[in-house]
């Protein structure tokens, strides 16, 4: 839901379906793609040992051969100004959000691979960030979505907590923190970054006291 501000490193709030190449069938497709992340744990825990030994690397190093593939296509999308469908205008001068989003979701994936952390910091991208912004879409106040998003987040967390051991201290803090880690509208760095990375930092900190990895 950005688009590019020509006076400061910050990006001003416009409707993204006006933004998107395709209109609403691209915001569609731009959010069913957004969704789709959360399979990522899936495929990794479940599946990923399996590609890497189909292709001759080492699951770290085929984690990263993705990483740097993604950002050579988007290296030669922006040489090109080539936004697809989907995409916003201000993206064919800028790295992607489903790029900035990979590069995140792959980072973590090679510092915190356990299912404890990786679950719910995917989840939280995946299903938080499409929830705010269409929470905005809609006009709800920032009070509204701040609040909104902070249960829906600290439910993925909760669940997470249930299904694979999540620490449940974690939760009062990092639910917030994802929020928040939405929040920057930065010209230079997509918010599926932030929100990623952001979270990331902290559970690498947090980790020393956990131990899990």
């Amino acid at each position: 839901m950005n688009t590019m501000s020509e006076n400061n490193g910050q990006v001003a709030m416009t409707d993204p379906i006006q933004q998107s190449k395709g209109g609403l069938y691209g915001h569609i497709l731009r959010r069913a793609i957004h969704l789709s992340l959360s399979l990522i744990p899936l495929i990794y825990f479940e599946y990923g040992e399996k590609c890497a030994e189909f292709v001759g690397l080492e699951l770290p190093q085929l984690v990263s051969a993705l990483i740097l593939s993604m950002l050579a296509a988007e290296a030669v999308r922006l040489k090109f100004s080539i936004t697809i469908f989907g995409q916003r205008e201000y993206e064919a001068h800028q790295v992607s959000a489903l790029a900035w989003g990979a590069i995140g979701i792959g980072l973590a994936v090679l510092m915190a691979p356990t299912e404890e952390y990786l679950w719910p910091l995917v989840l939280s991208l995946s299903l938080g960030d499409p929830l705010m912004g269409e929470l905005r879409r809609k006009e709800f106040t920032d009070k509204q979505v701040m609040i909104y998003s902070t249960l829906a987040i600290t439910i993925i967390w909760l669940a997470c907590w249930n299904y694979v051991a999540t620490p449940l201290w974690l939760i009062p803090i990092m639910a917030p923190l994802c929020m928040i880690s939405e929040w920057p509208r930065l010209r230079w760095i997509d918010d599926n970054a932030t929100m990623m990375l952001i979270p990331l930092c902290a559970i690498l900190l947090f980790d020393p006291f956990i131990g899990l990895l």
